[in-house]
């Protein structure tokens, strides 16, 4: 197997990363293109940091396992299978599914510390920010965090302000200038999905074609 052509996407909590994820999965099977989630690499609660309030903070790069992060990534490169169990954002009633990343000629890393952490950086063939203007992203975490999951308004704010705000400034910001494609996703993604998928379809193609 030919060395995999890895791409990483990256964006601020609200930019629309997720949705983004989501679109591409829909449109490549499996067999084209592995997706792994720095989410899934995520310490639980007991080990995460707490903040003076006594919040934990969980949009710190230590907050993620980076060393078995970087490991599996590295495994998949290879073309050896990641099996691992589903990270289930703490929810004590949530059974974990077991998830399995195989190999792929595309291999794409998303989350919002993998331009930050060095490592898995320096592996990446192509380097994609999802960007969005500030007051788009605390309405969309809003949206999610208070209708989609339920959570109080104050904590989502107050998270907001004193977490993914100060996080977002120096861990993933300063990465936007240096990335090969920056999306932006104000008001919407479409173009930019349009145009990617178009590229991810090239690249297959061309990952296939044999070397004469």
């Amino acid at each position: 197997m030919n060395k995999p052509y890895i791409i990483g996407i990256t964006g601020g909590s609200g930019s629309g990363k997720t949705t983004f994820i989501n679109e591409l999965k829909s449109s490549f099977t499996k067999e084209e293109i592995c997706f792994v989630s720095q989410d899934e690499y995520y310490l639980t609660i007991d080990f995460q940091k707490k903040d003076k309030q006594g919040i934990e903070n969980f949009d710190r790069p230590s907050s993620i396992k980076k060393k078995e992060f970087t490991r599996d990534i590295k495994k998949l490169i290879e073309g050896g299978t990641i099996t691992m169990n589903e990270y289930t954002y703490n929810n004590k009633n949530a059974k974990p599914k077991i998830i399995t990343f195989e190999p792929a000629p595309i291999i794409i890393i998303e989350g919002i510390f993998v331009f930050h952490y060095k490592k898995i950086k320096k592996l990446m063939d192509l380097k994609v920010f999802i960007d969005a203007k500030e007051n788009l992203k605390v309405i969309r975490r809003i949206t999610r965090d208070k209708v989609e999951r339920n959570y109080p308004l104050d904590d989502v704010l107050y998270r907001y302000q004193n977490h993914i705000l100060p996080a977002f400034e120096k861990y993933i910001l300063p990465y936007r200038d240096t990335s090969d494609i920056v999306i932006n996703n104000n008001k919407s993604f479409d173009n930019g999905l349009m145009i990617f998928k178009g590229f991810l379809k090239n690249k297959l193609a061309e990952l296939k074609t044999p070397k004469s």
